[in-house]
This record gives C-alpha cells, structure tokens and sequence, in this order.
C-alpha cells in the first residue's frame, strides 16, 4: 500500500477508527491525514484495554512513527485539539494545516438551536455555521490562533511528499456516505461532501494519487439524529438484537437497522471502493469474537460475507471480530 483512502459506506458509526488503528500498527503508517467535517464526528479506538475517543486528531496514533495530519478542509475547535493532543501524548508529531477553518463559541451557539438543532438534530458542535461562514470567506483560519501556530503546517505538501517518496500514507475520512450534503439523506445531512473524492480534496491529494479506498461497513445499520434509515427496528428489538448503541459525540441512542445490500452497493459507486472492511461481525455472530483467522469464523459469518462480496462485487478484505486494534481477520494478499 502507498496511499490509502478510509471512509464510511453507511450513516457514520462504522468503525472506521478500529479499522485505521489497526492498519497503522500493522503496516507501519508514516503519515494519516485526517479528512472529514470536523469535530462533530467521533472515532473510538481501542487497544490493550484502553479506550480513546478522539475528534480530531487521526486514528493512527497508537503507531507511535505515524506524522499525524488535519488536512485544510477540516473544520478545528482549538480546545478539542490540544485535549486529544495532551491525551494521546502526540505533541511532536502533530500537524495542523495553515488554512483549517476555526469554530469559535458563536457558531456553537447558532448550532444548538433553531432549525439545526430541532429539525436536522445536529451534534451541536459548530461545524455547519462554521461551513457557512467559510464559503461567506469570513471565517478565522488556524494561523490566526496563537494556541496553533506550533503546530502549524502545509499538510497537502506534506502528504504528497510522502506518496512521492513510497511511504505508506492514509487519508482518514469521517462520518458516513449518506450523511454527505451531496450525496447523502438532504436535508438531514452534514455540511459539506464526504465520500472519498471529498476526503482526497480536504487533504490536498489529487485523484491520481490514491491506489486504496476502503469502505467501511458495519454487519447493521445504525445512525444517529433525523433522517431515512431502511428497515428501521423498534428500540425494543434493536436492544435484543445487540444493536443499540451510543453516539461517541453526541451520547445519543443510535437507531438500528438490518445490513442494507442497496445502501452498500450504491455507496461502492459513489466512493471507488476497491476493498470493503465489515466491522462488529462479533455482535451479529458472537461466536467470532476475537477470531482472527478467516476460516475460523462461523459458517453463517461466512456466508454474510461472501452475500456482500457478490452483492458489491469488491472484496471483504478485513473483518472486525471485535473492538480491539487486533481483533481483525485480515485478508488482504
């Protein structure tokens, strides 16, 4: 691998933080760039029994070698990222890109009420009135925050130099396909585009670039917030099923919903996915837990698998058998 694209194929909430771990502490990432909204999307990773929630810094930090990049076209709140600094001890290998949009408290603020807040049920952290403030081009940028300068840098050279030189690089995307302004369930959606084409743009990478994409997919379905989700289950049968679960951001209760082969395929076409990854196959099927060998899995495990590779017609290259960086089945060549 040299230049690899990550990014979710569902509504967010796919693990795409396990999936990014683990591929920087298996095959030695030297620089993630992280891509994305901004703030408003969390990444949970977990290693050696420890659990990080992280909104801003790339998923790849439990590889200690890994240059860590917040490409221009993320939203930064200054406070969020010197926390994740200061708690995954990454001060010198951090970089923020120069031209990073700055959330202030106002847009905060403008967030947590009116439409954004009762109709779309945002998370409430700012990225929309930022966005907007953005394109009116009245917005601040990280080189006018004194607490950033530090930290400053011009990330698109800085990833492209890698690529140049055969490093292995990773562009980490956020939230999922169908929250894409674009792309996504409008007008219940996120501010801006983030499919891959998107992720590559927010770091500064042409599409020429990029050998990898790999979609992300959960074995369900889940989002939080408003907005059309396909075969919805109650609370009730979500619970029983295993389903329910939390907001990294928000705490909310996510809403569940069976694996949709229709959202998959059409999210392979819209990202030029070459790879899918599954997570969280350990929850559909308990019995995989913590398996890392293919033809360990279940029968059932693999037959859902082998279902999405014929339906998607992209191979399912890495199976996340548990919450753990290395509870993966990975079966790339």
């Amino acid at each position: 691998m040299t230049c690899t694209v990550v990014v979710c194929g569902f509504f967010g909430d796919t693990g795409k933080g396990k999936i990014i771990s683990y591929l920087a502490l298996k095959d030695e990432i030297a620089v993630t760039a992280r891509a994305g909204v901004g703030p408003n999307a969390g990444h949970t990773v977990v290693h050696e029994g420890k659990q990080y929630k992280l909104r801003m810094l790339p998923s790849s930090f439990l590889y200690k070698n890994c240059r860590l990049l917040i490409g221009p076209g993320v939203l930064v709140n200054p406070n969020v990222f010197l926390k994740e600094i200061e708690m995954t001890h990454s001060e010198d290998r951090v970089g923020v890109d120069l031209q990073c949009a700055i959330i202030e408290q106002k847009h905060i603020e403008a967030d947590r009420k009116g439409h954004l807040a009762e109709k779309i049920q945002t998370t409430g952290t700012g990225t929309g009135p930022c966005n907007a403030e953005r394109a009116l081009r009245i917005v601040k940028i990280a080189k006018d925050i004194p607490s950033l300068q530090k930290f400053l840098a011009d990330v698109p050279s800085e990833v492209n130099r890698a690529i140049d030189e055969g490093k292995n690089v990773l562009i980490e995307g956020t939230q999922g396909t169908y929250l894409s302004l674009f792309h996504g369930t409008y007008p219940y959606c996120t501010s801006k585009d983030v499919t891959a084409s998107a992720a590559c743009s927010d770091v500064g990478v042409g599409p020429t670039k990029v050998d990898e994409v790999i979609l992300v997919l959960k074995a369900y379905t889940t989002r939080v917030g408003g907005g059309f989700l396909p075969n919805e289950l109650s609370e009730e049968e979500a619970t029983e099923r295993g389903w329910l679960e939390v907001a990294t951001v928000t705490g909310r209760k996510r809403r569940a919903a069976p694996f949709s082969y229709e959202l998959a395929r059409r999210a392979v076409m819209l990202n030029g996915a070459t790879q899918l990854a599954i997570t969280k196959i350990d929850v559909s099927f308990p019995e995989c837990k913590g398996l890392r060998s293919y033809g360990e899995l279940s029968r059932e495990a693999r037959k859902f698998v082998e279902k999405v590779e014929k339906e998607t017609k992209v191979p399912v290259t890495l199976v996340g058998t548990g919450p753990d960086a290395w509870e993966i089945v990975d079966r790339r060549a």
